[in-house]
């Protein structure tokens, strides 16, 4: 039995941030798609594996404990699976990684599309997600992050917050292709820490699966159409 059962939709949008830590630590998961949220969601509170409004959920079997919303699982991941640094200011700092991470998402789908996007107000944000971006990049030069080595936080290897910023940028440039050259122009040392991240066989591997299982698809529905319209033209 796989170690863990995860409840997402199939897109590699918040829910790829759990599978990517997944895939970067080794262990197993399942899957249990459309039917499987849509049952737990419509169904009464007090049967869920933890009470929750949306997906992602997380079920830890060998532990018997079920975390919902993205950057609380990210970080019991993080905690459990040895993934984040050992001093207090880099763990919190870490944690400042995935929640940022978080807001990116909400802000490029505009609260999950809550609006769509148009021509004017995608202008008026560009500049909010550059500086994005150069949030990006200042934390890693802060941490002696360089062009072509190092790790967001520094350290020797890779850790959680280096698995999120691979996610989160290389999914948003895959996917939105026309968002690439903002990013290396924004964040050139992010981008090759991206680049490096990409490389690694686990993540690698994912990122193959992923084109594989859900396409093009980026965070489907009427605001991933939105979003590809305003950038296409």
């Amino acid at each position: 039995m796989s170690e863990y059962q995860l409840y997402y939709w199939p897109v590699p949008f918040r829910g790829q941030f759990v599978r990517a830590v997944l895939a970067y630590a080794g262990v197993t998961w399942t899957e249990g798609g459309h039917e499987a949220i849509e049952a737990l969601m419509s169904g009464p509170v007090e049967d869920m594996p933890v009470p929750f409004m949306g997906p992602p959920v997380l079920v830890d079997r060998k532990a018997e404990v079920a975390i919902a919303q993205m950057p609380a699982i990210i970080l019991y991941l993080g905690e459990t699976l040895d993934l984040l640094p050992s001093s207090a200011s880099l763990r919190a700092l870490s944690a400042k990684v995935v929640n940022d991470a978080n807001d990116v998402i909400d802000e490029l789908t505009l609260d999950g599309g809550r609006e769509m996007w148009t021509s004017g107000s995608w202008r008026a944000f560009v500049p909010r997600l550059r500086k994005w971006m150069s949030i990006w990049e200042e934390t890693g030069r802060r941490h002696g992050l360089q062009p072509a080595a190092g790790f967001l936080l520094g350290g020797n290897v890779p850790g959680l917050a280096d698995v999120i910023t691979h996610t989160l940028w290389s999914t948003m440039t895959d996917r939105l292709p026309t968002l690439g050259p903002m990013l290396q122009s924004a964040a050139p040392m992010t981008t090759a820490l991206v680049r490096r991240m990409g490389e690694l066989p686990a993540l690698a591997a994912l990122a193959a699966s992923t084109r594989q299982d859900f396409g093009e698809t980026y965070c489907g529905g009427q605001i991933g159409a939105s979003i590809r319209k305003v950038l296409t033209g």
